[in-house]
């Protein structure tokens, strides 16, 4: 995969924009430093990959804005060797930027077309600390579970009590919540067994979070 030295200075000023916005973990900023967005685009968005909005990757589903990604990953305070639980592979770009920061990341896509696109591009880039799973987000991997940090990224109309379970004590699940065209991102850290503390954060707008999962490729 090119990264030129183009690539390099796009990407550069891409992580300018989200530090001025206010992203201000540098393991997170390197992380997109290393990250080459655009490989996770379709090649008709190579000119404009880098700058700090979302683009179609089909199926009815984007890429978050690069300040989005940076956002969500902040705020789960992702520390080295964490065991990460991602609901919504999309491009993919989200799951690399988590293992760029030493995170072992576990992603599940429901759409298989998303999924078996997505899947031979993380290895091919050499993330084989990202484990890809076509299956339903709602459900989680309860197998693997507990998990330190769960990410959510697309807006779920209710918060899946299956997903709180399978959250490690003290692990951190960063979530938009809500339906419409804005959801408020809530940030959930389990205390105890039966005890979570709730924070709301930004607003931020994101596609439905479906459940089941799709067989059409």
């Amino acid at each position: 995969m090119e990264d030129s030295y183009r690539d390099k200075g796009l990407r550069k000023k891409m992580v300018e924009q989200v530090k001025a916005c206010g992203i201000n973990d540098q393991a997170v900023l390197e992380a997109l430093s290393n990250v080459p967005r655009h490989a996770f685009l379709d090649k008709a968005f190579k000119e404009t990959a880098y700058e700090n909005r979302a683009f179609s990757i089909g199926e009815g589903q984007t890429i978050s804005q690069p300040y989005t990604v940076a956002y969500q990953t902040q705020m789960l305070e992702i520390k080295h060797g964490d065991k990460v639980l991602e609901i919504g592979t999309g491009s993919g770009y989200q799951a690399a930027v988590l293992a760029e920061m030493g995170a072992k990341v576990y992603t599940l896509e429901r759409i298989k077309k998303l999924y078996e696109r997505t899947q031979p591009l993380l290895k091919a880039l050499g993330y084989k600390q990202i484990r890809c799973f076509h299956a339903d987000g709602f459900e989680g991997l309860p197998g693997l579970a507990p998990f330190d940090k769960i990410i959510i990224t697309a807006a779920a109309p209710e918060i899946p009590d299956t997903l709180l379970q399978q959250l490690a004590i003290n692990g951190i699940m960063i979530v938009p919540f809500g339906e419409g065209s804005t959801q408020k991102m809530i940030r959930i850290i389990r205390k105890s067994a039966n005890t979570f503390e709730r924070e709301e954060l930004e607003d931020f707008s994101f596609v439905p979070m479906l459940k089941g999962k799709t067989d059409k490729v």
